[in-house]
């Protein structure tokens, strides 16, 4: 689920860059298009574990499907 086109599917490339405040934004798109799309819940607070482990927990809620969000928000 994004916050400027709602659902998107297909083959999909995620990107989780850790923000200044100690949060990460997360962001989606078509795999091989120019426009990326904010996920629901972006930014998020960055885990104990790092950047590293929200972004496995948001590929893995995205490879689930049914309206994905940034895990924990």
């Amino acid at each position: 689920m994004t916050e400027e086109v709602g659902v998107v599917t297909g083959d999909l490339t995620v990107a989780t860059t850790r923000l200044p405040d100690g949060r990460a934004t997360v962001r989606v798109q078509y795999t091989g298009a120019e426009e990326w799309y904010t996920l629901t819940g972006s930014p998020a607070d960055v885990p104990p574990d790092g950047p590293e482990a929200l972004h496995l927990a948001v590929v893995r809620a995205v490879h689930q499907g049914g309206e994905a969000v940034v895990p924990g928000s």
